[in-house]
């Protein structure tokens, strides 16, 4: 799983950060989380084509989360895109970008599904499952998680040799899940397999302040990606406008058995070089794992 940064800033654009948008690729697929104003800009500079998004997630509607969305769906269609788009969000996504996409869109040769998400719907496909919970922000928002399958467990070579299975046919058919018999006795795949893998897991939080819900959908999550919006001096504040400070991103962290804890959604204020330093102390004084993605900052996540 490879996490893209598009835009790692809030509110509004600024030379140092777009506003949010991440792309996670999976193999040949890609999953958008926001989009930003200026986000196909972003792609542009990235090492991801926006012809491979097939899904994007919208964490809520205000203008720094959404508002590059008629842009890069128009450009889609001028490139001649054939394969479905689909488009996620809060109660209201399809009523309310029906008309915000239509207009000056042009013609689309590709079916484009909008989808109103409840806080505890699940979205699943052959690649991957996203889950979601109702952010703390206020405002109608969702964060996600998202997941791939789960894998076989490893094959026990020397186990199945040790059983008297010959290597080759025989092998590949206990990999497969299917019995085989060796000499009159029959072995299992329960025999030489280890237990299976967990598929990796990666959470997005957009904007919300700290909840148990997170918690709850971040638990063992390989990588924790977590809005940072204020430091530790402006709490009150921060949790007050539906934010998190960059210690409540990592007590969140802490507290869900994470991996990794990536922070976003940096404000502004925070774009000198000590005032940023500051913010990613007060998140390790809580969780070590910890680093701040700036813009086409890309992330390889594995086990």
């Amino acid at each position: 799983m490879e996490l893209i940064f598009l835009g790692t800033g809030a509110s509004f654009p600024t030379k140092e950060r777009n506003v949010s948008s991440m792309a996670v690729r999976l193999g040949g697929e890609v999953v958008l989380f926001d989009c930003g104003e200026g986000t196909q800009r972003q792609l542009a500079f990235s090492s991801v084509s926006f012809m491979k998004i097939s899904h994007i997630f919208i964490t809520h509607y205000h203008g720094d989360h959404f508002l590059g969305l008629p842009g890069l769906i128009q450009t889609m269609g001028l490139n001649e895109r054939k394969h479905d788009l689909h488009i996620y969000g809060t109660k209201g996504t399809e009523e309310y970008l029906e008309g915000f996409l239509g207009t000056g869109n042009g013609n689309r040769e590709y079916n484009l599904y909008l989808h109103d998400l409840e806080p505890g719907d699940v979205v699943e496909t052959d690649t991957f499952t996203v889950k979601t919970v109702e952010a703390n922000h206020g405002y109608p928002a969702l964060c996600y998680s998202l997941q791939e399958p789960g894998k076989r467990g490893k094959f026990n070579r020397a186990k199945a040799v040790e059983l008297g299975v010959p290597a080759g046919r025989l092998f590949k058919k206990l990999i497969a899940g299917e019995n085989v018999e060796v000499n009159g006795k029959v072995v299992t795949p329960d025999e030489v397999m280890g237990p299976p893998r967990q598929g990796l897991k990666m959470v997005f939080t957009g904007d919300t302040a700290p909840f148990d819900g997170l918690v709850e959908l971040s638990q063992d999550a390989d990588v924790l990606v977590h809005e940072a919006t204020f430091a530790d001096d402006t709490s009150d504040k921060a949790n007050s406008f539906g934010h998190s400070t960059s210690r409540d991103a990592a007590t969140t962290a802490k507290d869900a058995n994470a991996k990794r804890l990536i922070l976003t959604h940096i404000s502004p204020r925070y774009k000198e070089e000590g005032r940023l330093e500051a913010l990613l102390s007060e998140a390790k004084e809580v969780f070590e794992n910890v680093e701040v993605a700036f813009d086409l900052d890309s992330f390889t996540i594995t086990r």
